[in-house]
């Protein structure tokens, strides 16, 4: 547990691989002591994007301690390049140069601040006064249907492009990280979360799901309820939640 100005935090973490998939490809990361979790999501197949989320997940591991927000959120895009690198560094020496890569959603939190960091379709959802809001805008093929009017956002589950991203760490020698801000407050909670979760699970059970008062029984729940709607991909759930000291 962790103290800022008047807020704490308590996280709980957990992953399956899913119901049909034999390979794990996802990791997260819990630093609830340095107020950073991250969720990543490998691709590439052939055991290749367990390698690229890994990367991701052992470089933001090494995130040294911080002065201010501005310190953390550069803190951490230092690391996200520098896992770019490796991950492509990784695909030259092993892979035959194959496009692997992974996305990534990365929380911080610095006294009564946040920030979030993704790349790709992770997302984070926050839950606050009842009400369960999607705060990041997944970089797919699909959201940008959506955005332009073709697509409506209940069809997307179902669209054959539906696992189509059009960011991954690693897949480019660029990397376009989007970045939001904002403030916390005491009972906000939050989950990252890779798609297999939120392509099984549904926002009105995810909302019942997260207004559960221990941070471990909301990622048991999330993930027993995926897997007993026969998850087809890995699901990975990071809980955080703010309160008041």
């Amino acid at each position: 547990m962790s103290m800022a100005r008047h807020l704490v935090w308590t996280s709980a973490a957990g992953s399956h691989v899913g119901m049909v998939r034999k390979v794990n490809e996802d990791a997260y990361l819990e630093l609830p002591e340095q107020g950073l979790w991250a969720v990543a999501d490998g691709m590439g197949g052939h055991k290749a994007g367990d390698v690229a989320s890994q990367i991701i997940i052992d470089a933001l591991r090494q995130t040294t301690p911080v002065s201010s927000l501005e310190d953390f959120i550069a803190k951490v895009e230092e690391r996200l390049w520098k896992a770019n690198r490796r991950i492509q560094e990784e695909s030259a020496q092993h892979y035959n140069n194959r496009v692997i890569g992974s996305t990534v959603l990365v929380l911080l939190t610095y006294k009564d601040q946040s920030a979030c960091l993704w790349v790709g379709d992770c997302r984070l959802y926050r839950l606050r006064n009842g009400q369960l809001r999607q705060l990041t805008r997944d970089h797919s093929y699909v959201q940008e249907l959506i955005d332009g009017g073709m697509l409506k956002p209940e069809q997307a589950y179902g669209h054959p492009m539906a696992n189509a991203i059009t960011r991954a760490v690693g897949s480019t020698e660029k990397l376009d990280i989007d970045m939001l801000i904002f403030l916390l407050q005491a009972q906000d909670v939050f989950l990252l979360c890779s798609d297999g979760l939120y392509k099984t699970v549904t926002d009105d059970e995810i909302a019942g799901l997260l207004a559960c008062s221990d941070s471990a029984e909301m990622v048991k729940g999330l993930i027993d309820r995926a897997l007993a709607k026969n998850a087809d991909d890995n699901v990975t759930a990071v809980v955080v939640k703010i309160d008041g000291s």
